[in-house]
């Protein structure tokens, strides 16, 4: 049974983890605390970068002889393979621990089996503390290779009656500055921004982080079906962060960098997408696109989590959040489980996430 100072060294490890956020892919973000043979904390580190030294061997590094003995608190199960990096399950038995505590089991097939390999060694392993929280701090990971394809989080600004900007096309600004500071932090947690032509023409957008000390730059991903919504000189275009533009097999462009990908019923096929976006190292999107666009996401099954900025403005006409999803009924609605709503200056941020129903006779 887990002590308050087991919980107190996972939770501490979760918080090392989250500082990793944006910068490990596609590696996840794991974190871990080290204490010596009394329980008294001597190291601890996080995965900061990918191709470089895990959380384990940071922690360890740091702890020194003093780890002989003692206990490792990991986020996510120690892995068992060699990459970049060697595997931290060795690296914990030449240590010397004595014990290791992690809260989540490791679902890539390349990687798991830490656990086994660390009980071979003698060392008493425990496994499944503080799971629930560090699965949330890992969840685009996570995702990604449970579902063979990049976590989504669908962000939008709307008003309190739901519109996204107003009947003659304004919308700057709906939402506060603290809120769009707010989804500059989101975009320094993600791999790759996406917005559709809709957006690309009203806004001309930049995409790019602003305001987060030491981010990495996202991949800006303009779905533009047509080739027609992204010229020359768009500030998307620029050299501050990747992009990509996706275009359709048959359009026309001088661009270079593109992908070209199926149609769909209405614009492109969002499955291809996520593909083409995986095979290129993403493994989380923050979609920031339009009604339509979110529309295409929702019906293709394609939303992982929902963040949705509430302003206490009213407008009583003016686009929706949310165009066509393929949704005709109330019997067919998605439901959304709300597991977390915050103040963010004047406006409210809530995050949701789909539910997940089970087919009738599973």
């Amino acid at each position: 049974m887990a002590t308050q100072a087991d919980i107190t060294a996972m939770r501490r490890a979760i918080a090392l983890a989250a500082r990793g956020l944006g910068s490990t892919s596609p590696n996840p973000v794991v974190g871990c605390v080290v204490t010596d043979a009394s329980g008294r904390p001597v190291g601890e580190g996080w995965h900061q970068r990918a191709g470089g030294p895990h959380a384990e061997v940071h922690a360890l590094r740091a702890a020194g002889e003093q780890a002989r003995g003692g206990t490792a608190y990991v986020t996510l199960e120690p892995c068992n393979h060699t990459g970049r990096t060697g595997p931290c399950a060795q690296a914990l038995i030449e240590a010397g621990v004595a014990r290791v505590v992690y809260a989540v089991g490791d679902p890539n097939p390349q990687a798991t089996g830490g656990a086994d390999t660390l009980r071979a060694a003698g060392i008493q392993v425990g496994q499944g503390l503080l799971e629930a929280e560090a699965e949330t701090g890992n969840l685009a990971w996570l995702t990604s290779v449970r579902r063979g394809r990049p976590f989504v989080r669908w962000k939008y600004a709307a008003t309190l009656d739901g519109r996204i900007a107003a009947a003659d096309g304004t919308s700057r600004w709906i939402s506060s500055a603290d809120s769009r500071a707010d989804v500059h932090r989101l975009r320094a947690e993600a791999d790759a921004v996406v917005v559709g032509s809709g957006t690309a023409r009203a806004d001309d957008p930049h995409l790019a982080v602003r305001g987060v000390e030491g981010a990495v730059q996202p991949l800006r991903v303009v779905v533009d079906t047509e080739a027609t919504a992204v010229k020359p000189g768009a500030r998307v275009l620029d050299d501050s962060a990747p992009t990509l533009i996706a275009v359709a097999e048959d359009a026309e462009t001088t661009l270079t960098d593109v992908v070209r990908l199926p149609r769909a019923e209405r614009g492109l096929d969002v499955t291809a997408l996520l593909d083409a976006l995986h095979t290129r190292g993403v493994r989380s999107v923050l979609l920031e696109g339009g009604p339509t666009l979110a529309g295409a996401f929702l019906a293709a099954g394609a939303v992982d989590q929902v963040v949705g900025y509430l302003a206490p403005v009213l407008l009583g006409a003016g686009p929706a959040a949310l165009a066509d999803a393929g949704i005709t009924t109330i019997t067919d609605a998605l439901r959304l489980d709300v597991t977390e709503t915050v103040r963010i200056g004047p406006d409210i941020r809530i995050t949701a996430t789909p539910v997940v129903t089970t087919p009738k006779g599973a």
